[in-house]
């Protein structure tokens, strides 16, 4: 038999045991790794982030629907997976926040366990907007022969530009605007919208009554908007208009 020195082996003897530490470390480790990714009934502890931006894209197109045009949406939920998995989840934006190009959209989690979560996304809408033929002079009355369509990201235009033609039509221009300039909004009134400082006429009705009366508007507004008139004797009323001469008091 082959006799081995005392040193050697005792050297080999730390190599074998450093050698199990290794294997025993690396097999731990993989089954810490796994039990992060499953329970012990193989179910997710993890939530999926693909579940996530499946379900932020439809909500983004919900809302997108609402504008004329065709809505494509990219979603990032990579960061979703530091949370537990979620049965009960919903997306919503935050109150008074509408679509932008890029946003941050709220992700809630009910059970079983609550958490919170702001996914990013990137939106785009490709419709249409209307830019002048000429320029429009204020009191002027416009119709589709005054403008052009323009085809583009609806969301990159400037807020307030018109997307739907017929908002344009039989609208009175209250400002300048000049040749290729987007329509706002901002810069056309209704035909049968009152005026600040215009006079109109009052008319109050209840039950077996009807009166009338004269005012002067404090504010301008369009039709079912209230506004508040002053009346000849100095009393300030809050009316709804009804049309370009007459608001209804509120009673």
């Amino acid at each position: 038999m082959l006799a081995i020195p005392v040193a050697k082996m005792r050297t080999m003897t730390r190599l074998a045991q450093t050698l199990a530490c290794l294997l025993l470390a690396g097999g731990l480790a993989a089954l810490s790794s796994a039990h992060a990714q499953t329970d012990t009934d193989g179910q997710a502890t993890q939530q999926d982030s693909e579940s996530v931006a499946k379900l932020v894209t439809t909500y983004l197109e919900q809302q997108a629907a609402s504008y004329p045009g065709s809505a494509k949406v990219s979603v990032d939920a990579s960061r979703v997976t530091r949370y537990s998995a979620c049965t009960d989840l919903d997306a919503r934006l935050s109150r008074g926040q509408k679509l932008r190009s890029r946003l941050s959209v709220e992700v809630r989690c009910h059970a079983p366990e609550k958490w919170t979560a702001r996914v990013q996304a990137e939106v785009a809408i490709e419709g249409f907007f209307y830019v002048t033929n000429h320029t429009i002079e204020p009191g002027d009355t416009l119709s589709l022969d005054d403008v052009s369509a323009r085809e583009g990201d609806i969301l990159r235009v400037a807020r307030g530009v018109v997307v739907d033609p017929s908002r344009l039509i039989d609208q009175i221009a209250t400002q300048r605007i000049p040749r290729g300039v987007p329509v706002k909004s901002s810069s056309l009134r209704s035909p049968m919208s009152i005026q600040r400082g215009q006079n109109v006429r009052t008319q109050a009705q209840g039950q077996g009554f009807s009166i009338t009366g004269q005012g002067q508007a404090l504010q301008a507004g369009d039709p079912g908007e209230q506004i508040r008139v002053r009346t000849p004797s100095g009393r300030i009323i809050t009316a709804t208009v009804i049309n370009a001469n007459t608001v209804q008091v509120n009673m």
